[in-house]
């Protein structure tokens, strides 16, 4: 029997719902049934959201920090109150077994308000510099653009320092992952936040990101998700000189050099890889290995890969759930093909459908030797459980290698020492770098180099992607 984890009320704009008329499906990846039906938003429901957003700003600039700090605080709140239900809901929705759906899904989005409210006191809103008085205002109307593989992570990432430093928001929450916006905005609702300051309008990227990327009236887009989607709302943007961050595609390098913990860091790049099924722009998707241990490496990447249970992710010895659709599914299976054929090794995995799992859209945990650098499998983002392991001569060409993408997300470095790794991770040119296994930092600034964007989310990096800077010479 199917089960609806949420009633359409159609969208939150100007602090109520408006316009519900049900029009798209939401699915279970796991089961392929029907959890939810969302209204599909029109330029007509955008322009209204924007109305609003732009008519909240002033009231809302209005307040000090604290007090939109406070508000913040309301929500990480309530978040924290309704882990469970936002858990329970997220994991239908995207597929992520339920334990770490609780741990990452939602603790993240509950530490970014949380963490992000706390900058109220610290945040350097005005300063004096020689005989000036500097302030860091409101950039105005931000719209958010936001994926469907860490959904309530990349709102509250965008939306948590956009409201501190004084913005009102626009979100358009992806249409294959819309109910965690939802439930969200009845948080919002419930924290007593004024109307206008947070919107949200469901429907089809293709009409709602590129009407938002053009409305006069928004300041700002921020948006994450593919480099040719991305590329797009920014060259729209850019018509009216508009604000714009972007974080994007990614195809990050684990470097193993010599004289590292090598079956450690082989086993924590397979975990990095197929977090979430593969499905994270961060994933370390390249493992690059001294070439006289390719073999030694394969076979600790086999033995992890095999730790990972395909399943329900309702059942808690699932270690792996579905990818969120069959488009995305087909796709990988297609990637998968096409490394064999461009003379990849398969050491593990493969295109072909795990047994007794014909429901939903599940994909092997895959493991490729004798990668070529150039080819599609290490060049193209798969955004799978696909793991491909390359081999250097040295540290220089480990290096060379790590740095032969167009993208430059994220990546580690595992050394003998700390000194060793951080001298070889300076050289790599990617916004965020593990060393020696160095664990995720909400506070520190993640973003992109190259194609991966441009721009900073978390912490006080957030918020800086935010305001602007005015002068008054004193």
């Amino acid at each position: 029997m199917t089960q609806q984890i949420w009633s359409d009320r159609g969208h939150f704009v100007n602090g109520s719902w408006t316009g519900a008329g049900a029009t798209s499906h939401v699915e279970n990846p796991a089961t392929r049934q029907t959890i939810a039906t969302i209204t599909s938003g029109t330029i007509a429901d955008v322009d209204r959201a924007v109305s609003a957003a732009k008519a909240a700003l002033p009231g809302w600039m209005e307040l000090t920090p604290q007090q939109r700090g406070s508000f913040l605080a309301r929500i990480a709140q309530l978040v924290d109150e309704r882990q469970g239900a936002l858990a329970d809901a997220m994991t239908r929705e995207i597929g992520m077994p339920l334990k770490l759906t609780r741990m990452i899904q939602v603790g993240l989005p509950l530490i970014t308000f949380r963490s992000t409210a706390d900058l109220a006191s610290t945040f350097p809103f005005e300063r004096e510099i020689g005989n000036s008085r500097i302030l860091l205002e409101a950039v105005g109307v931000v719209a958010a653009v936001t994926p469907w593989n860490y959904p309530l992570h990349q709102i509250a990432a965008k939306v948590a320092p956009a409201l501190l430093a004084g913005c009102t928001v626009v979100v358009k929450p992806a249409d294959l992952a819309p109910i965690n916006a939802l439930l969200l905005a009845e948080i919002v609702e419930a924290a007593g936040l004024p109307p206008g300051v947070f919107n949200v309008v469901t429907g089809k990227g293709a009409v709602i990101g590129q009407h938002l990327a053009t409305h006069p009236d928004v300041d700002m887009l921020s948006f994450t998700g593919s480099t040719h989607t991305g590329a797009a709302l920014a060259r729209d943007a850019a018509a009216q000189i508009k604000r714009v961050s972007l974080e994007l595609g990614g195809k990050s390098a684990a470097v193993l050099l010599e004289g590292c913990d090598f079956e450690k860091a082989v086993k924590a790049t397979v975990g990095a890889c197929f977090m979430n099924s593969g499905q994270t722009c961060s994933a370390l998707t390249r493992l690059i290995v001294p070439a006289s241990r390719v073999e030694e490496a394969a076979e600790i990447a086999v033995n992890a890969a095999s730790a990972f249970v395909l399943g329900d992710p309702l059942d808690p010895a699932t270690r792996m759930g579905p990818v969120i659709s069959e488009k995305q599914r087909d796709g990988i299976r297609t990637m998968i093909n096409q490394a064999s054929a461009d003379g990849a090794t398969l050491a593990c995995g493969g295109s072909d459908a795990p047994p007794n799992l014909d429901a939903g859209y599940y994909v092997k945990p895959t493991v490729f030797t004798a990668v070529d650098p150039n080819s599609r499998l290490a060049q193209d983002e798969v955004f799978g459980p696909v793991l491909a392991v390359l081999s250097a001569s040295n540290d220089d060409d480990a290096i060379a290698i790590a740095n032969n993408s167009r993208y430059g997300l994220a990546g580690s470095v595992w050394g003998a020492s700390r000194e060793h790794a951080i001298a070889a991770a300076k050289r790599i040119r990617t916004g965020q770098i593990e060393i020696n296994g160095g664990r995720f930092n909400p506070l520190a600034p993640f973003g992109g180099f190259k194609q991966s964007g441009y721009g900073r989310e978390l912490g006080e990096f957030g918020v800086e992607e935010f305001v602007e800077a005015k002068a008054l010479q004193l």
